[in-house]
């Protein structure tokens, strides 16, 4: 089975790296696809004391395998999009967001969390959707008819969300159930 990471500068690095190894650790070959295939950049969000918003550092860096161009997403079972900023540049992306209309219409299982949710809505795919997202996008999912939860992991059909890299546990266990078992 092969899972399609979304991925590019500025995702962050936990919900990025942590997806990429537990999917390999369960044996799926999971390719990262870029707007360009390249080295990209991640970082860490990070909250620090008396801040009321996360701070962003340097994160690792990470080899693009393809540029969404590349992408052929018929020969993935799942999808995957980290949060991060880089969502706000990705949604922007013509060939991302058709990436995205093929799994939901063929009902393979797209994981996501924290800003990741970003992609999905500028997709059109979240109408009537529960997904879960940090919570900042909350009027975001709604604008977009998404049914914004607090919680994670939050399962709707083929759709597991969560609202940032503290989910990550929760939301990988439910989406590699989704990918082993199918969507029900």
């Amino acid at each position: 089975m092969k899972v399609l990471i979304l991925a590019g500068d500025a995702a962050e690095a936990l919900e990025t790296f942590y997806p990429l190894q537990r999917l390999q650790e369960e044996g799926f070959a999971v390719h990262v696809a870029a707007p360009r295939k390249r080295v990209i950049q991640t970082v860490v969000h990070d909250f620090e004391p008396l801040m009321e918003t996360y701070t962003e550092k340097l994160g690792y860096r990470l080899q693009a395998d393809l540029s969404f161009a590349e992408v052929d997403p018929e020969a993935y079972q799942g999808l995957y999009i980290p949060g991060g900023r880089a969502p706000e540049w990705i949604r922007t992306e013509p060939k991302a967001l058709e990436i995205v209309r093929h799994f939901f219409q063929a009902n393979k299982p797209v994981g996501t969390l924290c800003h990741g949710p970003l992609v999905l809505t500028a997709a059109g795919v979240v109408k009537g959707r529960r997904l879960a997202a940090y919570g900042v996008l909350k009027p975001d999912v709604e604008i977009a008819g998404g049914i914004f939860v607090d919680d994670a992991p939050v399962v709707d059909g083929n759709l597991v969300s969560g609202r940032a890299w503290p989910d990550n546990p929760a939301v990988l266990k439910a989406f590699i159930r989704l990918l082993k078992e199918g969507v029900a």
